[in-house]
C-alpha cells in the first residue's frame, strides 16, 4: 500500500465534493480527519479516500461509512 498523502484540491477533485461539503462530511463522521503534514499543512492518505469512494459507489449507508471511517482512523494509530 502506497503512503501517498493528497492535499485538499486533489481530494475534492477525487471526491467530487465542494470544500464546505467535504468539511461537513468530516464533522458528521462521513470522512476521515486530515493528517498534519507541516506547521500549516494537512492532507489525507490516498488509500483512505479510495476506500471511502468505493464504499459510496457500492451503495453503503451513512452508518456503514461512519464505521469505515472509524476503522480507517484507528488503523492510522496502529501504523508505524
Amino acid at each position: 500500500m502506497a503512503n501517498t498523502i493528497l492535499r485538499l484540491p486533489v481530494v475534492l477533485e477525487k471526491r467530487g465534493r465542494s470544500r464546505s461539503a467535504h468539511y461537513l462530511d468530516i464533522q458528521q463522521g462521513l470522512f476521515t480527519r486530515p493528517v498534519l503534514i507541516g506547521l500549516r499543512a494537512v492532507g489525507w492518505p490516498e488509500h483512505e479516500i479510495d476506500k471511502i469512494n468505493s464504499a459510496r459507489i457500492a451503495g453503503k449507508t451513512d452508518e456503514e461509512i461512519r464505521s469505515l471511517v472509524l476503522k480507517l482512523e484507528t488503523a492510522r494509530k496502529n501504523t508505524l
